[in-house]
Order: C-alpha cells, then sequence, then structure tokens
C-alpha cells in the first residue's frame, strides 16, 4: 500500500460531518438505511404543471424544505439553498460543533468556509418572476426576487445561518460542481488558508422548464409507469437519466484541528482531481479519455497508485453515452488482463436519480459512509448489465469493503466536458 506522500507546506484533510437531504429523505440516517435497503426516490410528479409533459418522473425530496425552517428564513431562501442549509446544519451538528454556529462553538468564524456547488441555483425564482410579472404586473413581483436568483445563495446562507466568515464559495461546472466545491474545500484547508470548510452540492431543478427542455434532449427516461425502477445505471436497457434534487455537504477541517478537539473521523479526504474532454458541449468523449485523466490525477493527489483503490462510487446517469466513457476509463485505469476492472464498483442513481450539482456532495457523503462503515451499498435497477461494461458492478445485495487497498473515488462528470473525482482514504 502506497503511503500518501509527504509534501512540504501542507497538512491532512479529514470529514468529521455528514449532511444530507435526498429523495429517499431528510437526514443521512435515512440515506444510508435507504441505499443498502435499494429503496428508490423516484415518484410520480402529479402537480398540474407538469400534466402536459411527456416525462412526469423525478427524484424529488418527499417534505417541504420551508417547513423544517423558521419561516422568516425559509420566506428569503430559494429551494435548493433551503436544501443547502438544512444539510449544513447536519453535517455542523455531526461534526460536533454547537448548532448556534462558530461563535457557540469556540471557533474563529474567519478561519472557517463554505464550499457549495450548483448549476441551477435560484433560476427558478427568476422564472416564477417573470410569470408573475407579466401576469400581475411589476408591482406584484417580490422584492427578494434578485438576492434569491443568484446561484451563491446557497453558499450565503450557510455562512449566515451559522456564522461563517472565512469565505463562502460558490462553484458552477455542471454536474461536476458538487465534486469540484469538495476538492477545492480540500486545498483551501491543505494549504492552511481555512481550518473547517462546509462543502458538497445543492440542487432544487425539478420545474416545468428544465424537465422539458432535458426531454427535448431526448436526455430523460421516460419510463413514467415504472418510477422507482426508471434509472438504470450501466444497465443494457436504459433510457436516460431521471432529474432529482436534494443537497449532499460534508465537514471537512485540518487533521491537526480535528483530532485536537477529540472527534469522531469518518475518513481522510485524501485528495482530488479535475480534467476537461475538450469534445462536444454536451456528449462525453466516448474514449474515456478525459475522465482517465481525472481519475489518475485524484489518485496521484492522494499519493497512491491504483492498486490502493478498493472501491469506486461511478457517475453513472443511466444514459448510454455517459455510461459507456466511464467504463471506458475505469477499463483503461483499473483494468485487468481479462478486461475487468478490479475495484468493486457502484452507481447510486438508480435509487437517487441525477442531483444534477448536489449529486457529487450527496455521493461523496455516500462514499464517506461506505468507508466508515465497510459496506458497499448496491446498484440497484440493473437486472442486465451492459455487455460493453465490464465492472464488478456491486448488484442484488450489500457486499464488504474489500480488505486490500484504502482509497475510494467519487466520480462526477458534466455536459461540456468537466470532469471530477474526489479520492477518500480509510483509517
Amino acid at each position: 500500500m502506497t503511503n500518501r506522500r509527504a509534501t512540504a507546506g501542507t497538512r491532512r484533510v479529514v470529514v468529521t460531518g455528514l449532511g444530507a437531504i435526498t429523495p429517499l429523505g431528510v437526514g443521512t440516517g435515512t440515506l444510508w438505511e435507504g441505499l443498502l435497503a435499494g429503496r428508490s426516490g423516484i415518484r410520480p410528479l402529479n402537480a398540474p404543471e407538469f400534466a402536459d409533459l411527456p416525462v412526469r418522473i423525478a427524484g424529488t425530496v418527499p417534505v417541504d424544505p420551508a417547513e423544517l425552517l423558521p419561516r422568516p428564513q425559509a420566506r428569503r431562501m430559494n429551494r435548493a439553498a433551503r436544501f443547502a442549509v438544512l444539510a449544513a446544519h447536519e453535517a455542523w451538528q455531526d461534526a460536533g460543533f454547537a448548532e448556534g454556529g462558530t461563535r457557540d462553538s469556540g471557533l474563529d468564524p474567519e478561519r472557517v468556509g463554505v464550499s457549495i456547488g450548483t448549476i441551477i441555483g435560484g433560476a427558478p425564482v427568476l422564472v416564477d418572476g417573470d410569470r408573475t410579472l407579466r401576469k400581475r404586473g411589476m408591482r406584484a413581483v417580490p422584492p427578494l426576487t434578485a438576492p434569491m436568483t443568484v446561484p451563491s445563495q446557497a453558499a450565503s446562507q450557510i455562512s449566515l445561518a451559522l456564522h461563517v466568515t472565512g469565505e463562502a464559495r460558490t462553484v458552477v461546472s455542471a454536474c461536476a460542481s458538487g465534486t469540484e466545491a469538495v476538492g477545492q474545500a480540500i486545498d483551501r484547508i491543505r494549504y492552511g488558508r481555512l481550518d473547517v470548510v462546509l462543502a458538497g452540492g445543492a440542487e432544487a431543478a425539478v420545474t416545468p422548464e428544465v424537465m422539458a427542455a432535458f426531454t427535448a434532449m431526448r436526455a430523460l427516461s421516460a419510463r413514467n409507469d415504472e418510477p422507482e425502477a426508471a434509472s438504470r445505471p450501466f444497465a443494457k436497457d436504459r433510457d436516460g437519466f431521471v432529474n432529482s434534487e436534494g443537497a449532499g455537504l460534508l465537514v471537512l477541517e485540518s487533521e491537526e484541528h480535528a483530532l485536537a478537539r477529540g472527534a469522531r473521523i469518518y475518513c481522510e479526504a485524501a485528495g482530488w482531481g479535475l480534467s476537461a474532454d475538450a469534445h462536444h458541449m454536451a456528449a462525453p468523449d466516448p474514449t474515456g479519455r478525459g475522465i482517465a485523466a481525472a481519475l489518475r490525477r485524484a489518485i496521484a493527489d492522494a499519493g497512491a497508485d491504483s492498486r490502493d483503490v478498493l472501491h469506486i462510487n461511478a457517475h453513472a446517469t443511466a444514459t448510454v453515452e455517459g455510461d459507456r466513457a466511464e467504463a471506458a476509463a475505469l477499463s483503461t485505469v483499473f483494468g485487468d488482463a481479462d478486461g475487468t476492472v478490479a475495484p468493486p464498483v457502484t452507481a447510486l442513481k438508480g435509487h437517487l436519480g441525477h442531483l444534477q450539482g448536489a449529486a457529487g456532495g450527496v455521493e461523496a457523503v455516500a462514499t464517506a459512509l461506505t468507508l466508515h462503515h465497510g459496506i458497499i451499498p448496491p446498484t440497484v435497477a440493473c437486472d442486465d448489465l451492459d455487455d460493453a461494461v465490464p465492472l464488478d458492478l456491486v448488484r442484488g445485495s450489500a457486499r464488504p469493503l474489500p480488505a486490500r487497498g484504502d482509497l475510494a473515488l467519487s466520480n462526477s462528470f458534466g455536459f461540456g466536458g468537466h470532469n471530477a473525482v474526489l479520492a477518500l482514504r480509510r483509517r
């Protein structure tokens, strides 16, 4: 096993808190239980505004986030920000900090940061404002429409809720946004800029406009009659992804900071890698070269090599082109002589659908839990594996982590060729 390389001036980063709100429900406990049980959070869209659309299924959060927050606070947030703040509160308290934020936790707020990935952000608020303007005139447009529209509202609302003044950054890089936000947070701690960062992703893009746009691309699964089995990662009969919403956040901190306060540590945030396909505005490079580069960079950033990887949490949206490109990259980096990829792989979008900018955050939470508990959740809705996908895919039931190796990878890839890979190390 390769030891993490010693780099002058850098600090080791660990994960001490987790928070999530997903189509499976509220909290990481609900998420983890649902993943292990093979449950799906994909359900019909029964609201009247979706009635005329050809695709009427999505991974929607089963509770109204506004009802879980103080009313004055909720009214000032877009839906994605509500998800983010709820996940942030859970992760913050899971890390052992006081509910009130940095002040009550005895932390220097200038040494704490926020790093959130998103794609759509508050765009639905802008659409609603346009509708109101056209129907009722300018006086009816809510005065907070503009600040609730910006993609950075999730990060700023977490900063407000927990009195974080170090920084509140937002990453927008398509479906790699959440993973890249975690990676940037690792570097902010690694190089001494911050001690603690709340990092992950949040998204709330299940709207008629977004659903119509993805349907026009022929990107969505049209299995309206079987929503729970509509998202089929790596399956031979997959027909597209399922649009979803939610948030997933991790508390990252320097190892010395965590040890000094006696924190429980889930795993090490050991490294990350980025690349760009430079291939097409929407489709991935079918050779998987860009994805393979991000995988290798994440492993190298963790001071490891491919033999140290014991598990991969795949991006696997259940699109034909995307799944095959990822499988090709995994084969390139990890393939054995017989062509089978050695590390066991799971893909969680069968349970959750595709949470867009939040996908990387939620899947990083799941990967941290996998390392912590030593169990790999199964891939669901993949009864017949695509012949072009030579993976050791965990299906049917959960599987123990292999004893050999110590590194798990969480993959995220997005429109335009954005590739991001997070490397977590078990302790």
